[in-house]
């Protein structure tokens, strides 16, 4: 029999003020990161500022004053507007779109700053929602593995993100949808997709949820119910772009929100199906090169650094959008076969996790970032079971070393490390104080307690492995190889990280497929 955790239940001992600790803790970790170094998405956040504030809402998305130019679904843009209000008071300069590039006085950096930290309420926020009916160990155990997240760390509070402020909307979704009120669920997802498009991905899952549940009945109460949630949906959707429609910008907005153009693969090559079909490419190759066949190498190359379209290959059939749609499609087919069956609130946020990952493995030109999207939902489906539980153990260390090259100066070295050797300690103690043979236990632990949340040896070996590929990479690599091959290490920290990855993938589809 699988080993389960402890059932939830209601326990009104957890209350916001107690949320407010985790936050206050994350917050003073997040004011000591504030100094480090930040990405150009810094500068890309600044000009958004500053455009909004300077120039009528008509020019928003056709603007290329600065090279870093709008590219967000328009709540976002409202977001920054809102935003630059308080960046005009505190420094004008912030919001002159005049000012050129890589503007970055000490206001400006703890202005952005700020906004991040504060922005991530709305994760404690709807993290203290969706927990609400758990017990309070799952509930802080859940906290404890969002707040010392080194992926929201690295990425929002150095590299310079708004994603905790994102995931929280998307959460805030799933905890109304797991509370039954599913016209909310549906009304706050759309307005997540009005901040940031790249969340469409989970859409197919919400639309078969929503409509096998929300929209049952029979047909005169169905039918009505779809009306309802359509005219939700699509007032969410007019208050965003409709005044764009008016300006005559929609064309331009939707140009800018999807730049096919930029190619399959980011310059650093996410940790997912891709880089496989990269690499097979380019030892075909290799091999049939030197059998003595004629093979012209691509136009652009995979270990460039540019971001520009790097589709072309040498052998394999290039990959189109429509390719990567249609497979990502399929990928997810389980979870929305599932969903139009069984549609179980408590299974919700696995199938949003799962189609996130689907999009993460196959996807478009995917970022390593976009790891969050799946990870930090995935602290909440950890409490489900102990197998959930090892299985979030593994992925959280493999997804956030993989975002490790993000953060490239020697100065900020030891704080990722650091990041992810705490983290990962106190995923371990955490989860090993509460493991028992037959769940999770939440006050008093019988003799054995942390005795049964065990990661097997091949987990064992291949985290071991994370550390030989680190050792490589920031050592042996420069000491052996000096400046020659500088793009193996990344190479090496993609396909390695991507074996973690698939096997997640692999691991929560077979969990989707056997759930009743």
């Amino acid at each position: 029999m699988e080993e389960k955790l402890q059932r939830p239940h209601k326990n009104p001992g957890g209350t916001l003020q107690s949320m407010a600790w985790y936050a206050l803790v994350a917050a003073c970790i997040k004011l000591l990161l504030i100094p480090s170094y930040h990405s150009t998405d810094f500068e890309v956040h600044r000009n958004w500022l500053a455009l909004t504030h300077s120039l009528p809402l008509s020019q928003w998305y056709s603007d290329e004053t600065s090279p870093w130019t709008l590219d967000y679904p328009p709540f976002f843009a409202y977001f920054e507007r809102f935003l630059s209000i308080f960046a005009n008071l505190i420094d004008p300069t912030i919001v002159n779109l005049r000012q050129g590039l890589n503007y970055n006085s000490n206001t400006v950096i703890y202005f952005q700053r700020m906004t991040v930290i504060v922005s991530d309420l709305c994760l404690f926020f709807a993290l203290y929602r969706l927990t609400a009916k758990l017990d309070s160990g799952k509930r802080n155990l859940i906290w404890v593995l969002v707040a010392s997240s080194p992926g929201l760390f690295i990425v929002d509070h150095v590299h310079f993100q708004y994603n905790g402020f994102l995931l929280g909307i998307l959460l805030l979704s799933l905890s109304f949808l797991e509370e039954g009120r599913d016209l909310m669920g549906g009304f706050v997802f759309a307005v997540l997709l009005c901040f940031k498009h790249l969340f469409a991905v989970a859409a197919p899952v919400y639309f078969v949820f929503l409509l096998s549940r929300f929209c049952r009945g029979g047909f005169l109460k169905g039918f009505g119910r779809v009306l309802v949630m359509g005219a939700v949906v699509a007032l969410v959707f007019a208050a965003a772009f409709g005044p764009f429609v008016y300006y005559g910008q929609i064309q331009q907005v939707i140009h800018r929100m999807f730049p096919f153009g930029r190619g399959l693969c980011h310059a650093y090559w996410a940790p997912n199906f891709w880089v496989f079909y990269i690499i097979l490419d380019k030892g075909l190759a290799f091999l049939l090169r030197n059998l003595g066949f004629n093979i012209q190498a691509p136009a652009a190359s995979f270990t460039g650094g540019l971001v520009g379209d790097s589709s072309p290959f040498a052998i394999l059939p290039s990959i189109t959008p429509l390719t990567t749609f249609i497979m990502v499609v399929l990928a997810i087919s389980p979870a929305l076969i599932k969903a139009c069956r069984n549609p179980r609130p408590e299974m919700i946020t696995r199938w949003v996790a799962y189609a996130y990952t689907c999009g993460f493995i196959f996807g478009w030109h995917v970022h390593e970032k976009a790891s969050l999207h799946f990870v930090i939902p995935l602290a909440i489906v950890a409490m489900q079971s102990l197998e959930d539980a090892k299985h979030y153990f593994l992925l959280s260390i493999v997804s956030s070393y993989s975002l490790f090259p993000l953060l490239f100066e020697a100065q900020e070295y030891p704080i990722k490390v650091l990041l992810l050797l705490l983290h990962s300690i106190v995923m371990w103690l955490a989860f090993s104080a509460h493991s028992t043979k037959n769940g999770v236990i939440n006050a008093t632990a019988p003799a054995n307690k942390g005795r049964d949340f065990v990661i097997g040896w091949i987990g064992k070996i291949y985290l071991l492995g994370l550390l030989v590929v680190e050792i490589w990479g920031q050592f042996l690599h420069p000491y052996l190889l000096g400046s020659r091959f500088p793009f193996v290490p990344l190479m090496l920290i993609s396909v390695y990280c991507a074996f973690g990855i698939m096997y997640s993938w692999v691991w929560q589809l077979k969990r989707i497929i056997r759930s009743s």
